[in-house]
């Protein structure tokens, strides 16, 4: 689990999972899938999103990385995102 943005809004945080492959004697982890996780702080909603979903939004982190964006242009980008969510926010 890596913290990779926190805002007045918002907060994303990276998950990393090993997957052992079956093909492998050995057992090791040898493949790894993940997601994000995003909390709306406001609307106390968070969403796990992971597959194709978390690839688009790893890359439009990464073009925004690339430019000259302020928090906004990252809150305003993480929001289209967190709008899909309707989990609230539990404490474990």
């Amino acid at each position: 689990m890596h913290l990779l943005y926190q805002s007045d809004s918002y907060i994303v945080v990276r998950f990393d999972v090993p997957v052992t492959d079956a093909h492998h004697e050995d057992d090791a982890p040898h493949l790894s899938r993940g997601g994000y996780e995003i909390v709306d702080k406001f609307a106390r909603k968070e969403i796990f999103i992971e597959g194709a979903l978390a690839q688009q939004f790893q890359e439009g982190v990464e073009a925004l990385s690339e430019g000259d964006s302020s928090e906004e242009d990252y809150d305003d980008f993480i929001e289209r995102y967190a709008n899909l969510s309707q989990t609230p926010v539990q404490m474990h």
